[in-house]
């Protein structure tokens, strides 16, 4: 297993890196444009294009805005509404495992920015009988999130007519440096199936498990090209066009509209997927078991191209948290249905023979990251303080999950919004 000299990636990433004659990965490569692109130009750049799609009357929506609890939802609706001065119709794919947290900040969100906004929350057995099929055929509990995320928001782009559509950060370039930002990638059927569905579209699990045809799965089914052809639906990603920093961002959101953060237990990023009980939970567990790295060295590998930290802080941090259990499984069978041994069995299946070898009954990582003479990372100071806010509901029960919340909270009227510069900053 070879490792990238300056952050901590293994060649096993499953969205594939490349490496130089110095051994740094193209993720860290590309990363290198955050420093020397002109981000202004890139920025007017941006305003050009979202020109045509805005509304001259400003009575219909501009674009549509895929949103969460959780993750870069306030910063992107933040961009789009106060900075590109668009209507925005925000969009969410209901995952069924929130956390109640996670539904204030989506409450909160839709009047903070006075937004229109529709989620789409499919039947829980639908969702019960394609989690199983994903976990037997490529040990997934996140298949059908990363499906339904993926597809609501293009099928409401035909259904409503509105041709734009708006992500925060396209995956396979903050990773793995898949493409240049100056390349200015948008949203394809091909990179959803190869990476975000691990190769699988619908019809492709329902074709290994025909049982699945009984269940109403069309929240799942990705447009036909006609379709998108006939609206003219695109999908462009922020990241292209803003320097993008998660942990800033994140901090500008919380200081200007109050989203809430809470103590995670495998990561060290408190503001991250907050939403969901299981993906800093059971699912990092999962993604560890199946590739020797979690979530832990992800936010890690981001940090040290930022030049928050170097390699060795990084990784005192990655072993701190990557072996520490959660409390979330027990709730998660119950909702699935099925047995500790039977998950565990699953997963087991797909672990990645680069990373594990079995020795007697258990598991063994084979590899991991060193700090030695041949490391590239930058000489930085260290510097990655995540804040965790006051609890808006004191006491809640955290174990629990919310299927679907209030569309408002009381007391909290929708304002001016404050005004800000081109930069993002709050003038």
């Amino acid at each position: 297993m070879q490792f990238c000299t300056r952050c901590l990636y293994p060649s096993n990433h499953p969205l594939h890196l490349t490496f130089d004659e110095e051994g740094v990965c193209s993720g860290c490569r590309i990363h290198e444009e955050k420093d020397c692109l002109d981000w202004n130009e890139r920025s007017e750049k941006l305003r050009a294009i979202v020109k045509e799609f805005k509304s001259p009357d400003q009575k219909r929506h501009d674009c549509i805005v895929p949103v969460d609890g959780g993750r870069d939802s306030y910063f992107t609706v933040h961009v789009v509404k106060n900075l590109l001065g668009l209507n925005p119709l925000l969009v969410s794919y209901n995952k069924h495992w929130n956390t109640a947290l996670g539904i204030r900040n989506l409450a909160y969100m839709r009047i903070a920015f006075n937004c229109d906004m529709i989620q789409k929350t499919v039947n829980p057995n639908t969702l019960r009988a394609l989690n199983l099929a994903s976990l037997e055929a490529f040990g997934s509990i996140y298949w059908h999130i990363l499906a339904g995320h993926t597809a609501f928001p293009v099928q409401s782009a035909i259904n409503y007519r509105i041709p734009l559509i708006i992500w925060g950060a396209h995956q396979g370039i903050d990773q793995v440096g898949m493409f240049s930002h100056t390349e200015e990638v948008e949203m394809t059927r091909r990179y959803r199936k190869d990476h975000d569905l691990m190769g699988f579209e619908l019809e492709d699990l329902v074709q290994k498990y025909p049982e699945l045809d009984q269940h109403n799965l069309d929240s799942f089914l990705y447009p036909d090209s006609i379709d998108i052809a006939n609206v003219g639906v695109r999908g462009i990603y922020l990241n292209n066009y803003i320097r993008w920093d998660s942990k800033k961002q994140h901090e500008l959101m919380i200081d200007t509209y109050n989203y809430e953060t809470t103590p995670q237990v495998r990561v060290f990023d408190n503001y991250h997927d907050v939403n969901c009980h299981h993906y800093n939970g059971l699912h990092d567990r999962i993604k560890f078991a199946k590739l020797g790295y979690g979530k832990v060295t992800d936010q890690a590998c981001r940090e040290i191209r930022l030049k928050r930290m170097d390699r060795k802080q990084a990784l005192e941090l990655v072993e701190k948290h990557q072996h520490r259990d959660t409390k979330d499984e027990d709730l998660f069978l119950e909702w699935q249905g099925i047995s500790s041994g039977e998950l565990w069995s699953y997963i087991d299946q797909h672990r990645d023979p680069r990373a594990w070898e079995k020795v007697g009954s258990k598991w063994h990582l084979k590899h991991a990251p060193i700090v030695d003479g041949n490391d590239n990372s930058f000489s930085c100071s260290y510097d990655v303080d995540y804040r965790v806010t006051p609890s808006r509901a004191p006491g809640e029960d955290k174990n629990t999950y919310v299927l679907i919340g209030k569309g408002y909270v009381e007391g909290q009227k929708p304002s001016s919004p404050p005004v800000f510069d081109k930069s993002g900053a709050e003038a």
